[in-house]
């Protein structure tokens, strides 16, 4: 079924397919789960989405429901402009998690220690990414 987009505003999305992305060198050696806090975090709102329901979400409904639903942007506004995709999520930067992405855009989160990751770390048929790493504080 095809689409038109006439008439619409222009969005951009975060969504990729057949992607893992790794996590980033220097974050811990065993998945960490974000810590509870009120409100919730994007990292906390991320890892129960996520953790609860593998392959339910596409990134774009992950990030939209994580930083912007919580702070009270709509959809469409959210996606008005460039939104940093899942390299940048602090799941994958500090928390210890790899995002995988499936054949239909859909995603999940492995822990680095996890027989999964490996082996989607090793799964040379879809494409690889690293998660950007935090910034490094200036001594």
């Amino acid at each position: 079924m095809k689409f038109e987009r006439a008439n619409m505003a222009k969005t951009a999305s975060t969504n990729y397919i057949n992607t893992f992305i790794e996590a980033a060198d220097g974050c811990p050696s065993a998945g960490i789960v974000p810590p509870a806090k009120e409100p919730k975090g994007a990292a906390q709102t991320e890892y129960e989405m996520l953790s609860q329901n593998p392959y339910k979400y596409t990134s774009d409904n992950v990030l939209c429901e994580s930083n912007g639903k919580r702070r009270g942007i709509s959809r469409e506004s959210f996606f008005a402009k460039p939104q940093p995709c899942f390299r940048a999520s602090a799941l994958g930067k500090k928390y210890g998690c790899g995002v995988h992405f499936d054949a239909q855009g859909k995603i999940a989160i492995y822990p680095v220690e996890s027989d999964s990751y490996k082996s989607l770390a090793g799964n040379e048929s879809i494409k690889h990414l690293k998660s950007m790493r935090s910034s490094q504080k200036k001594s």
